[in-house]
C-alpha cells in the first residue's frame, strides 16, 4: 500500500485540528458546541471546492446546568459530590428538591413505599457476561490482543442498568440518587451516561463508591437531604447530519464513509477529522466509484436519531431511511458495495488496576468488524507499516455490533468499523481526556482507513463479496439450525 496521510497533512496539523474540536466544548447534540464543530467541518470542505448536503432535525434538548447535593445530618449540611448528571432524567428549581433518603436493594420492587422520597440506589459493575455474548472474534494482531472475559465497564453497566428509573417515577419517588460499585472514583468521574434513553421526567444523578457510601449511610438512616439539577430544556432544537458526494466513473455503485458528529471529548468524536483529510485525499483522484461522505449527528440522543427503516439503533439509521436512492440499489439507486466507517481514533489504554485508574498500555484495543472474509483480509493487510496496533476483529454477533457502523451492516452493507471502547469514551472532563489521546495513534489509523477506502475502489462488488451477517450463540452453544436438525433427527427415529 503506498497511500500515506504524510503527502496530506502533519501530525502537528492534526492535532491543531483536534484542539479546535476541543475548544468548542462537550458536542453533545444539538447544543451551541455541536453546532459550532458541524460548521467548522462543512467550512473545511467547502475550502476544499466540495459540496455538502444538510439534513435538518428538530428535538426537545435537554442539557444539564448546574448540580448539588447537600446531606442534612446531625453535624449540619454537608454537601456531597457529584460524578456527574444521568442524562435526560429531569430536574429540580433553583431551591431543589429535599426529602428524606431511602436506600432501595431491588430495582424492581424496591420502590415501593417510597412516595415523596429520594432513592439511593447501589449498581453494580456489571461483571458477569461473558464476552463472548457480545464479541465474535475473527482474527487479531499482535497474538496477544484481546477483549476482557467479561463484558464490563461504565457504559456496559448503565446501559444494562437502568430501565429502572420509570419504577422509580411510578412509584412516586421524588428522585433518584445512584451509587457507582466495584469502579474507581477517577474511572466513573464525568460519565455521561447512559445517552440511550429517552426523557424519564425524574432527576437522577451518579455518586462515586467513596462519597456513596456517605449517602448510603444517610439513606439507611432516612436523613434528609437537598438535591437540585437545573438544566437548560430547548424544544424543537435544530441539528443536522450532513453529507457530501465525491463522483466516480460508476456513477451506480458507492462507497459509503460515516461517522458522527457529536461527543464529548477528544476520542468521542473524532472520526470527522479523519474524514477531511481522507477529502483531502480523494477529492484529487480519479475514483473508480462514487464516494459518499456521512457526518451523522445524534449519536447521542439515540432515541430521536434511530429508525428500523435504515437500521435501526444507530444514528446513520436516520440517513440511510432518507436517502436509500444513494445506497440500495433498488429502482435505479446506487447501490453501496462497501462501507467505512471510522470512530474514537487516537485511544490510548486506560484501566483500573487494583483499584487505581491508570494507563496500562500504548494502545486501546481497536475493535474492528469486518463485514466478510476478503473484508478481513483487506483490514489486515492495510495495517503493514503502522508501529502501533493492537487490534481484533469482530463479525456481528447476537444482534449486537457496535458504532455507527450497525446501520450499514443491518442494511447488508459489507462494511469496515473502527469502534473503540475505551472506558473514557463518554466523559466530560476539563482536559478532554487528552491524556488518553496519542496523536501518532490517530495518525497511523487515519493512514489505515485512507488506505482501505482505497483498496474498495478497484475491486468489483463480486470481488468485495456479501456481508456475512450476524453469527449465533445459543445458552447450549449450539446453533438453532442444528438444534432443529437434531430434533428431526429424533423425531425420525
Amino acid at each position: 500500500m503506498t497511500v500515506t496521510v504524510q503527502n496530506l497533512i502533519t501530525k502537528d496539523e492534526m492535532l491543531r485540528q483536534v484542539e479546535k474540536m476541543n475548544s468548542f466544548g462537550p458536542r453533545l447534540t444539538g447544543n451551541a458546541a455541536h453546532k459550532g464543530f458541524i460548521e467548522y467541518l462543512k467550512n473545511e470542505i467547502h475550502s476544499l471546492g466540495i459540496e455538502t448536503y444538510s439534513d435538518p432535525y428538530f428535538f426537545n434538548r435537554w442539557e444539564e446546568k448546574r448540580s448539588s447535593l447537600v446531606i442534612h445530618d446531625e453535624t449540619g449540611d454537608n454537601d456531597v459530590h457529584i460524578s456527574s448528571v444521568f442524562p435526560y432524567s429531569g430536574e429540580t428549581d433553583e431551591n431543589g428538591i429535599t426529602a428524606e433518603l431511602s436506600l432501595i436493594t431491588d430495582q424492581r420492587l424496591g420502590f415501593l413505599g417510597l412516595a415523596g422520597k429520594i432513592a439511593v440506589v447501589k449498581i453494580d459493575e456489571m461483571n458477569f457476561l461473558p464476552s463472548t455474548i457480545a464479541f465474535h472474534i475473527r482474527n487479531r494482531l499482535p497474538e496477544s490482543a484481546s477483549i476482557p472475559e467479561k463484558y464490563n465497564g461504565p457504559v456496559a453497566t448503565s446501559f444494562v442498568n437502568f430501565p429502572f428509573l420509570q419504577n422509580a417515577k411510578a412509584a412516586g419517588c421524588k428522585a433518584v440518587i445512584c451509587v457507582w460499585e466495584g469502579m474507581s472514583d477517577d474511572m466513573i468521574e464525568g460519565q455521561y451516561l447512559p445517552f440511550i434513553l429517552d426523557y424519564q421526567g425524574l432527576p437522577c444523578v451518579w455518586v462515586n463508591a467513596t462519597d456513596g457510601q456517605t449517602v448510603i449511610s444517610a439513606a439507611k438512616r432516612h436523613i434528609q437531604s437537598t438535591l437540585t439539577v437545573e438544566a437548560e430544556k430547548e424544544y424543537n432544537c435544530s441539528t443536522e447530519t450532513f453529507y457530501c458526494i465525491l463522483p466516480g466513473e460508476n456513477k451506480s455503485e458507492a462507497i459509503l464513509i460515516n461517522t458522527h458528529t457529536d461527543g464529548t471529548n477528544c476520542i468521542e468524536e473524532n472520526g470527522p477529522l479523519a474524514m477531511l483529510t481522507m477529502l483531502k485525499y480523494f477529492k484529487e483522484k480519479k475514483l473508480d466509484r462514487t464516494l459518499i461522505f456521512v457526518f451523522a449527528t445524534g449519536h447521542f440522543r439515540l432515541p430521536n436519531f434511530k429508525t428500523a427503516a435504515g437500521g435501526g439503533v444507530q444514528a446513520t439509521s436516520k440517513w440511510l431511511a432518507s436517502h436509500t436512492d444513494l445506497w440500495d440499489g433498488k429502482n435505479g439507486h446506487i447501490k453501496a458495495v462497501a462501507c467505512v466507517s471510522i470512530e474514537h481514533l487516537g485511544s490510548v489504554m486506560w484501566k483500573d488496576r487494583f483499584g487505581v485508574y491508570q494507563k496500562v498500555g500504548d494502545v486501546e484495543t481497536e475493535l474492528v468488524y469486518t463485514g466478510n472474509d476478503t473484508l478481513d483480509r483487506i483490514y489486515f493487510e492495510c495495517l503493514e507499516g503502522r508501529e502501533k496496533v493492537n487490534t481484533v476483529t469482530l463479525r456481528g454477533h447476537n444482534f449486537l455490533h457496535f458504532g455507527e457502523g450497525q446501520p450499514p451492516f443491518n442494511c447488508g452493507i459489507p462494511e469496515i468499523s473502527l469502534v473503540t471502547a475505551p472506558d473514557c469514551l463518554t466523559v466530560i472532563s476539563e482536559n478532554d481526556e487528552m491524556d488518553k489521546f496519542d496523536i501518532d495513534l490517530m495518525y497511523e489509523q487515519t493512514d489505515t482507513f485512507l488506505r482501505i477506502t482505497d483498496a474498495f475502489l478497484p475491486l468489483s462488488a463480486s470481488e468485495i463479496g456479501k456481508c456475512d451477517g450476524y453469527s449465533w450463540v445459543f445458552p447450549n452453544g449450539e446453533p438453532l439450525v442444528y438444534r432443529t436438525i437434531k430434533k428431526v433427527f429424533k423425531k425420525s427415529k
